[in-house]
């Protein structure tokens, strides 16, 4: 039994650490719900503002369509060629990579084709309206120009049409705006971009002026309708496509290349990259008939010189023959001659394609001297047959020499002569190694965020925003929340927690707007006895009588810090509650600047403490009753010009004096603490004072120097009355409605 009690013990303080940390956090949690709550309204007005703002994006924001397209990059093989060109694929250079066809796509060369072609270099576009002119012009449907809003006819409004087919400008006007004002019947006039007149010109005219030519071949537009125009650069035009052109490769080693477009204009985009396209696979095959026109040029070079060598070694070779008369060659000698053939026909060969190589690489290259080596064992075995043929008779070495002169060179030039042939019917025939899977097409739908996704992003981006508007409010706002925070740095009680309650609001409001209980206003406390806040104040009762125990005359000062505490709400309400108990209750008005209790029970102010003070009425002239039973009430009467001397007057002692003894309990209403020395003068005389304080109205600050001046004028703080709390908040901080419990009887019906 013992060691279980121990073990019990020993896991209390554990226990007690958890629950420590499960109700912070709940309590962290719980207060983000509160605070997200209290601020809901301003969270909502921003979110649907951030999604207004959405909206007017969707609307105003250019529509961008791209158009797409595949490409097929085949190597480059000797597949379907004859032998012949197949020994000539090295000099026809090594098979291509997709990477560099990627970057030949997006060359000048390509690019500034079509640009030349299609005329991108000349930007033309409707002046319209800033920001909301651009989207009216874009859904415009009809056949002639929009009708101008707002009367700004110089502006495009939609159905405007500019075609400019040529634009000369001089060099340095070039990526500068020019504006084109329309005129009548087909005329128009062209500003520099400061504005001074340029030329002036007519539709279907070349106009020029200086180094400013232009050939406008269609205008609709109405008079005075402005247009914007740039001559754009080659290198401009270029960059602008290449930020809007990509090229990648679909899959690894794939050899397709997916090629996109994308622009403001949904007709253009497609005609623009189709163009693209086609002129890339031109180039492609004008690349390799280029090739194989280099390598006829070349032979072209070569025939006839080795046309005229082999004709000199047949004239030597007869000759030779003629003089000697005939010479037949053994078959050692004819084997020699056959072998000498063939290494010479090797080593020409060799020589050419080292000469074609040297063309494209330096003689360190590894292609280069892999022919040299080649070529030196060639002739290494070369002067191996030399010295066989040194061993024979003069006469049949000068024979084998002439007919082997005839036989090389009659190789040699049938040879190529036959390659020649060939590179000529392939010339006529060449087909490149790309084609187009796929031809260029625009997309129906603008590309980019959908109008759903747009809306939805704003509306996080607005909640995210209106959340930051709350912590920075919640940071600047340095208030107190609830009572927990007075009494632990005040070192003052709070009395009872007072709840928000809506009634007492729609009461307000309804005194405020003249619409009030005929004959003065309304008690909360008499019109919903059940209420929260009327609780709350049944339960101060009970801590009035021990407060106000061994005090002079039963005196209870209510004031606070500022205005619109609240505290007149306690003062009358609390009378009211000690009164439905059976207590004798008077209220004494002494806020002689703006008290307003004889309108809240529909009194008239004259005839109150004023007068009593100055000695024009008596006691009995000024105590008045009200319609709640045992409750009585003292206005301020006039408003006087001095009220801190009123105040400090004798005959105001003397007054609170003579009701202790007619009353049970004075409820004295003063004016605020930090406002005017009244409360400070007349907490010295009364018995006990209680200060209410508003949630979420007041810096810690404020309180404590309130509490000060009370302690510099001798006036102790009882402690403090909370009011006004929002016990939604504080159900989300604390699970419950915070320091408020509802615990009411009902009879039954």
């Amino acid at each position: 039994m013992e060691n279980d009690t121990l073990k019990s013990k020993a896991l209390m303080p554990g226990q007690q650490i958890a629950t420590g940390a499960e109700e912070e956090q709940g309590l962290a949690i719980g207060e983000i719900i509160a605070v997200v709550m209290e601020y809901r309204w301003l969270i909502a007005a921003i979110t649907a503002f951030s999604i207004l703002l959405g909206g007017a994006y969707l609307f105003v924001a250019k529509p961008v369509y791209k158009a797409d397209g595949l490409l097929q990059v085949e190597e480059k093989s000797g597949g379907g060629m004859s032998a012949a060109l197949k020994d000539l694929q090295p000099l026809l250079g090594d098979s291509t990579t997709v990477s560099a066809e990627q970057e030949i796509l997006t060359s000048r060369m390509v690019l500034g084709r079509v640009i030349n072609r299609l005329k991108l270099d000349i930007h033309v576009q409707p002046k319209t309206f800033p920001i909301i002119g651009s989207a009216i012009a874009r859904r415009y449907k009809g056949d002639e120009p929009n009708t101008p809003l707002f009367g700004l006819a110089s502006y495009a409004w939609g159905g405007e049409t500019l075609q400019v087919d040529t634009l000369d400008v001089p060099r340095i006007a070039e990526d500068k705006p020019l504006i084109l004002t329309a005129g009548v019947n087909g005329s128009f006039e062209l500003f520099d971009e400061d504005g001074d007149p340029a030329l002036k010109g007519a539709v279907g005219t070349r106009a020029t002026a200086g180094k400013f030519s232009i050939f406008v071949s269609n205008l609709v537009a109405r008079p005075g309708t402005r247009f914007v125009l740039v001559r754009r650069s080659t290198e401009s035009a270029i960059e602008l496509m290449r930020k809007e052109f990509t090229v990648k490769e679909r899959g690894k080693k794939s050899g397709i290349l997916e090629v996109r477009l994308t622009g403001w204009d949904q007709d253009k985009v497609g005609v623009v990259l189709d163009d693209i396209l086609k002129t890339y696979v031109r180039q492609n095959v004008e690349r390799r008939s280029a090739e194989a026109e280099n390598t006829l040029k070349f032979l072209d070079t070569q025939l006839p010189a080795l046309k005229r060598e082999m004709d000199a070694a047949e004239t030597a070779y007869n000759s030779y023959r003629q003089s000697r008369g005939s010479l037949d060659l053994n078959l050692e000698t004819q084997s020699v001659l056959q072998s000498l053939v063939e290494v010479d026909n090797q080593i020409v060969a060799l020589k050419q394609e080292r000469d074609e190589l040297r063309q494209n690489f330096t003689a360190e290259h590894p292609r280069v001297q892999a022919v040299d080596q080649r070529l030196q064992r060639l002739k290494e075995r070369r002067g191996q047959f030399d010295a066989d043929v040194n061993k024979l008779p003069d006469t049949q070495q000068k024979v084998l020499q002439l007919a082997r002169d005839v036989e090389v060179s009659t190789t040699l030039y049938t040879n190529l002569v036959n390659t020649a042939q060939q590179l000529k019917v392939s010339k006529a025939g060449t087909v490149g190694y790309v084609r187009i899977l796929d031809q260029a097409a625009a997309s129906r739908q603008a590309v980019g965020m959908k109008a759903p996704a747009v809306l939805a992003v704003a509306a996080l981006l607005g909640l995210i925003a209106s959340l930051g508007v709350v912590w920075v409010i919640r940071s600047l706002r340095v208030v107190v929340e609830d009572p927990e925070t007075i009494e632990s740095q005040l070192g003052l009680p709070v009395y009872a927690t007072i709840p928000h309650s809506p009634e007492e609001a729609a009461i307000v409001r309804r005194t405020k707007g003249g619409k009030g209980a005929k004959g003065g206003g309304e008690l909360l406390a008499i019109r919903n006895p059940e209420d929260d806040a009327i609780e709350s104040l049944r339960g101060l009762r009970a801590t009035i009588h021990f407060a106000l125990m061994d005090t002079p005359h039963n005196s209870l000062l209510i004031t606070g810090s500022s205005p619109g505490l609240g505290k007149s709400f306690i003062s009358k309400n609390l009378g009211a509650v000690l009164a439905n108990a059976g207590q004798r209750i008077v209220i004494i008005d002494a806020d002689l600047r703006k008290g307003h209790i004889s309108k809240e029970f529909g009194l008239r102010r004259e005839t109150g403490v004023s007068e009593y003070v100055v000695g024009s009425v008596k006691l009995e002239d000024i105590v008045k009753p009200t319609s709640v039973p045992n409750l009585w009430v003292v206005t301020t009467g006039q408003i006087p010009p001095n009220p801190s001397e009123l105040l400090m007057h004798q005959r105001f002692e003397q007054m609170l004096e003579q009701l202790g003894r007619q009353f049970d309990t004075l409820i004295v209403d003063a004016p605020p603490i930090l406002a005017v020395s009244d409360a400070a003068i007349i907490g010295r005389m009364a018995g006990a004072t209680l200060m209410v304080a508003r949630a979420g109205r007041h810096p810690i600050a404020e309180l404590e120097q309130s509490v000060k001046r009370f302690n510099h004028a001798g006036v102790q703080v009882k402690g403090f009355v909370f009011n006004d709390l929002n016990t939604d908040r504080q159900r989300y901080r604390y699970g419950y409605k915070g320091y408020v419990f509802r615990y009411s009887y009902k009879s039954p019906a």
